[in-house]
């Protein structure tokens, strides 16, 4: 039983992440130091960080 609620919960919060998802994009590009962070997440993966320097420097 706390299986099935457990993912019941999981489904729901994916649900509205989905729901929500320019919302809380917006909020976390607004604030300087989550934009920061996330960016430098970003670019912290090989391979995005390559693809991106193609794109931007052909």
């Amino acid at each position: 039983m706390g299986r099935i609620v457990s993912i019941f919960v999981i489904g729901l919060g994916g649900y509205l992440f989905f729901q929500n998802r320019y919302r809380l994009l917006n909020v976390v590009l607004s604030n300087v130091w989550l934009r920061r962070f996330v960016v430098g997440s970003f670019m912290d993966m090989p391979g995005m960080r390559d693809r991106m320097m193609k794109s931007v420097f052909r």
